[in-house]
């Protein structure tokens, strides 16, 4: 399960509203300069996916990201370099420079 900042719900809303949509997909696909990267489009959820909401925002994740998505942050940022929805990930060992990819944290222990 994932988490839904304030901010992030917020501006949504605000999209979901503007572009006539019921929601935000997210998903981790392969490539970006850390080996993973953040996929995000506007659209509803679709069978198997993995629904989150809060406060009148919708985040779908397919079942294919989940398990590098269980556990994230998405929130959005307005900075000098840029504004934005970030996914703010417990997973990842390291991420690039400007957010959107990131290198999965290995096991250490794994059987």
């Amino acid at each position: 399960m994932i988490h839904i900042t304030d901010s992030a719900a917020k501006h949504l809303r605000e999209l979901a509203t503007e572009k006539g949509s019921p929601g935000l997909r997210l998903a981790v696909e392969k490539g970006g300069c850390a080996g993973l990267q953040y996929a995000m489009s506007l659209g509803g959820p679709l069978p198997g996916d993995e629904v989150t909401e809060h406060d009148g925002a919708v985040v779908a994740i397919d079942p294919e990201s989940s398990s590098h998505l269980d556990g994230c942050t998405v929130d959005y940022v307005d900075e000098l370099t840029g504004a934005g929805f970030r996914v703010i990930n417990p997973h990842a060992s390291r991420s690039c420079g400007c957010g959107t990819s990131f290198e999965p944290a290995h096991e250490e222990n794994q059987a």
